[in-house]
């Protein structure tokens, strides 16, 4: 009797490769779950970027709202002292300056030249003056103290300043107090 010993014929469909159908499944399986595995940790990664960058750029707003008001509460304790220097140079008409000795000249030099400081410091900083007379009264800005009846002026429209109102960066510091125009009737 012959070697039955057959030798695989390559047409023939029972023949096992090395790779058989359950490992490439398996190995297809693995190289999906890794994409999606890659596709979920670049997202992820994606997502995390984009939150630090959000981060950064929140803390650079609040660390430069926090420069620009840091100096609300001092800057709002100055006012006083500015409405008092206002105060001392209004107190002296022109004439009595006019008539005035040398030191009492100088005295109320000092006190102009201390109050034009004060206003730079001010604008330095950011706190400026609030806009009055002649604008249109905003309830953000201004207190209406009264109403003055007039024909002049449209409604709503701040005539009178008893105060004035400072505002720092686009925040009000202090409203100025203000008497508004109504129609007369």
């Amino acid at each position: 009797m012959a070697d039955e010993t057959k030798t695989p014929d390559p047409q023939d469909s029972e023949v096992e490769t090395p790779f058989a159908d359950a490992d490439v499944d398996a190995r297809d399986l693995e190289i999906a779950m890794l994409k999606d595995e890659v596709a979920a940790l670049k997202d992820r990664l994606l997502r995390t970027a984009a939150d630090m960058d959000n981060l950064r750029k929140r803390a650079e707003r609040e660390k430069a709202e926090a420069t620009l008001y840091a100096a609300t509460n001092f800057a709002r304790d100055l006012l006083s002292v500015s409405d008092n220097m206002q105060r001392a140079l209004a107190a002296m008409s022109q004439e009595a300056k006019d008539g005035a000795d040398a030191v009492t000249r100088n005295l109320m030099t000092g006190v102009e030249m201390t109050e034009k400081e004060l206003l730079n410091v001010f604008q330095r900083y950011g706190i400026r003056k609030v806009d009055t007379v002649g604008h249109k009264f905003d309830p953000n800005l201004h207190q209406a103290l009264f109403e003055v009846p007039t024909k002049d002026h449209p409604p709503g429209t701040v005539v009178q300043e008893m105060q004035s109102g400072f505002a720092i960066g686009d925040r009000c510091l202090r409203p100025a107090m203000v008497g508004v125009a109504k129609a007369e009737g």
